[in-house]
């Protein structure tokens, strides 16, 4: 079997084991979406057709589960940011399906902190972690969106996601509040020439 090295110093899992594990964390963010991070582990089990034993075995305890998550969406946004610019039919085009992108990872996002309340040293890791990975591709997909402006994009990849974070806040807690309408509002504001 081929092995994967973890990054953490733990033995290296098999392909199929982090096959798995992707599996698992791709069926905990649709359920976080939809249900909150406090969603039962047996909805997140059968979503991704497995036994709660199998998610206890991957991630022993909530706050491992939902850390996991949240670097899994947090990579997934990244990566999708040059993919998205090299096939998207214009860079704005890219930026704006990239933007939702984001705002789903937010919208599961909010429920983070009170997942990991008892772990401040771990929430600014992770906070730093995804300032690090998802700023440098806003900045890209800002600029190439903005390329043409005399003036460049006017705002700072990390202003424009903080704004972009601000206006997703209320969307756990009030079924008639859709933050895409505000969103969408501010990256035509930003593009608008």
């Amino acid at each position: 079997m081929t092995h994967v090295e973890e990054p953490t110093g733990r033995k290296p899992k098999r392909v199929d084991a982090r096959r798995n594990e992707q599996a698992l964390l791709d069926a905990a963010a649709a359920v976080f979406v939809t249900s909150g991070v406090d969603a039962p582990v047996r909805e997140i089990a059968a979503r991704a057709g497995v036994g709660m034993g199998t998610i206890y075995r991957h991630f022993p305890t909530r706050p491992e589960l939902v850390v996991a998550v949240y670097r899994h969406q947090v990579e997934a946004c990244a990566e999708a940011g040059p993919v998205l610019l090299a096939n998207s039919p214009s860079p704005r085009v890219a930026l704006e399906s990239w933007v939702d992108l984001f705002v789903d990872f937010l919208v599961t996002k909010h429920g983070l902190a009170g997942a990991l309340r008892n772990d401040p040293a771990g929430t600014d890791a992770l906070h730093a972690y995804f300032v690090g990975r998802l700023v440098p591709v806003c900045q890209t997909l800002l600029e190439a969106a903005t390329r043409d402006r005399a003036d460049g994009p006017g705002i700072s990849a990390y202003a424009l996601m903080r704004g972009i974070g601000n206006l997703c806040i209320g969307a756990g807690t009030d079924p008639l509040y859709d933050p895409r309408v505000l969103v969408r509002s501010l990256i035509a504001g930003v593009l608008a020439d």
